[in-house]
Formats: structure tokens, C-alpha cells, sequence
């Protein structure tokens, strides 16, 4: 997983509340696990304006004018600024394997949906909750100004703006341990690989008889 640590990038507005996983990346495409080659489809139904399919050639299709992410002064937008309850619905853990193969890396939002929240940081993007009259400023000073950014540092816990304003946020010091060192789970079991042997050298010891039973199953 990569790690998190200072992002300064473009902001891109979902100008919606209750945006649920299904919206994010519709259930057709559920069927691969392979956590990668989602970003075509973000968004897919507000995105395109015909149906999308797995393994369809997007390029091809016909894209939705009035949708955000077409709009040229949003491209290469790492930061997705949005309303609240962002990412209800289903669990779906496709949803941010979507939006982080897009290229988002930040979501900006007054509240997550529990399930989407944690589901983020187990993949690399950050989830930052600020209060409703600040994201409401994010989005006035968003379509202000064209290619508007933000620089989120998860060290410091903040979000600076192009004038200055610095907006704290809050974040779980286990969570925020593993974005910036860029641990998943298994990173986060192998950081106690050498705990982990010597538990099995002691039992080894300590009860010779259970190996014995599982290597003769083994064979």
C-alpha cells in the first residue's frame, strides 16, 4: 500500500449527499478482486450516459457534460471533495479500490458512512471529516477558482488552503500510523514478524508433539 503522508493536488466536487457505494462503482462491476482497473468506472451512471458493462472499451462511450469529472479544469484531480455520509450503502471495499485507481488519494467530506471510513485507510486513502460550514467554504472557493488546491498533511493533521487557512482534522494515531507508513493488515502483522517466530520457536519447545502431529497431515 502507498503511504501517506503531505498530498498537495487539484480538487474535484461530488456536490451531493448520501453518495453510496453503488454510485461509486456499480455492482456490475464487482465481479474482479483484483483491486485494480476499477478507475474507468468511477461513478460510472452519473459518468457516462449509456450503461457500462465490465470489459467494455470506455474511451468509446458517451460521457455525461453536466458530471463533474469530465470537466477539463477538474482533471487529474487527487482530492475529492463531497457532502455528508459519503460512501453508505453496501461494504463493498471495490468503492475505494475504485476512487484510489482513479487517482484520488484524499476525500474531503462533513461525515462517512462507518463501514467506507475504515475500508479507506486499509487502502491508502486518507478520509478527512471537517465541519459542514468548512466544506461548505471548500466548495464556495472550489468553483471560485479554476484548478483550486489543497494540501492535506496527515503528520500535522490539516488541510491548508490557497490562502493560508489552516483546518485541523481529527484522525485515529493507529489509522494514521498505517497511512503514513503505508501498512495494510498484513503490513501491520508483519511489523511483529520476529514476535510472531518466537512464539512459534516457544511452542515448538513446549508442545514438540502437536508439530509432529501436523507434519505427518502435511505429508
Amino acid at each position: 500500500m502507498k503511504s501517506f503522508t503531505v498530498l498537495e493536488g487539484r480538487v474535484a466536487p461530488m456536490d451531493r449527499a448520501n453518495v453510496d457505494t453503488d454510485m461509486i462503482i456499480p455492482k456490475q462491476f464487482l465481479k474482479s478482486i483484483k483491486r485494480s482497473g476499477f478507475g474507468p468506472n468511477l461513478f460510472d451512471e452519473m459518468r457516462y450516459l449509456d450503461e457500462g458493462q465490465p470489459g467494455r472499451d470506455n474511451s468509446q462511450r458517451p460521457l455525461n457534460p453536466d458530471f463533474p469529472l469530465n470537466h477539463a479544469r477538474y482533471r487529474g484531480a487527487s482530492i475529492l471533495l463531497a457532502r455528508e455520509n459519503f460512501g453508505c450503502g453496501s461494504s463493498r471495499e471495490h468503492a475505494p479500490w475504485a476512487l484510489e485507481d482513479y487517482g484520488f488519494r484524499c476525500i474531503i467530506a462533513p461525515s462517512f458512512a462507518d463501514i467506507f471510513y475504515n475500508n479507506c485507510f486499509k487502502n491508502g486513502i486518507l478520509p478527512v471529516v471537517l465541519p459542514a460550514e468548512q466544506v461548505e467554504q471548500l466548495f464556495a472557493a472550489l468553483y471560485a477558482e479554476e484548478g483550486y488546491q489543497l494540501k492535506v498533511d496527515l503528520e500535522r493533521q490539516q488541510v491548508q488552503t490557497p490562502t493560508g487557512e489552516t483546518l485541523r482534522f481529527e484522525v485515529d494515531t493507529a489509522r494514521k500510523h498505517c497511512l503514513l507508513q503505508g501498512l495494510d493488515d498484513i503490513g501491520v502483522t508483519l511489523e511483529s514478524a520476529g514476535a510472531i517466530r518466537d512464539f512459534e520457536q516457544r511452542w515448538r519447545q513446549s508442545s514438540p508433539w502437536l508439530f509432529d502431529v501436523i507434519g505427518r497431515e502435511q505429508r
